[in-house]
């Protein structure tokens, strides 16, 4: 079995990803977001845009040697966003896979994609006039 690092396939599906046309950014996880926060109180104040991989969690069971990956991503509403995580999802299978098989590793990858969608959309107004 070829050792194949977490970050390394957490870059690559990053990447895989964000190429994907009508994907606005990867939303960080909760760990990341708490570390994040943590990392700000330290710096001082300024944007700081956080790692595309925040976006990624991959876990490897070595049981049966497959890689587990979910990606999180914010989509515009251009696009249908079930077409956008199709797509997503498709991405960075493909990527992924590719990656494994060239270092030798297993083919087994399930990707779960979690989107968010975000555009100018008009506010849900409620009317009380009936």
């Amino acid at each position: 079995m070829i050792t194949v690092d977490t970050a390394s396939i957490e870059q690559t599906a990053a990447r895989a990803a964000l190429a994907v046309p009508g994907v606005q950014e990867l939303q960080p996880s909760l760990r990341h977001s708490l570390a994040d926060a943590a990392t700000y109180i330290r710096r001082t104040f300024g944007s700081r845009t956080p790692f595309p991989e925040a976006g990624i969690h991959a876990r490897h069971t070595s049981e049966t040697d497959a890689w587990h990956l979910e990606v999180r991503c914010a989509v515009n509403d251009h696009r249908r966003a079930l077409d956008t995580a199709r797509d997503v999802r498709e991405s960075v299978q493909t990527a992924v896979s590719s990656q494994l098989k060239a270092r030798g590793g297993p083919a087994s990858v399930t990707i779960v994609t979690v989107t968010r969608i975000t555009g100018d959309r008009a506010p849900l107004h409620l009317c009380a006039d009936l």
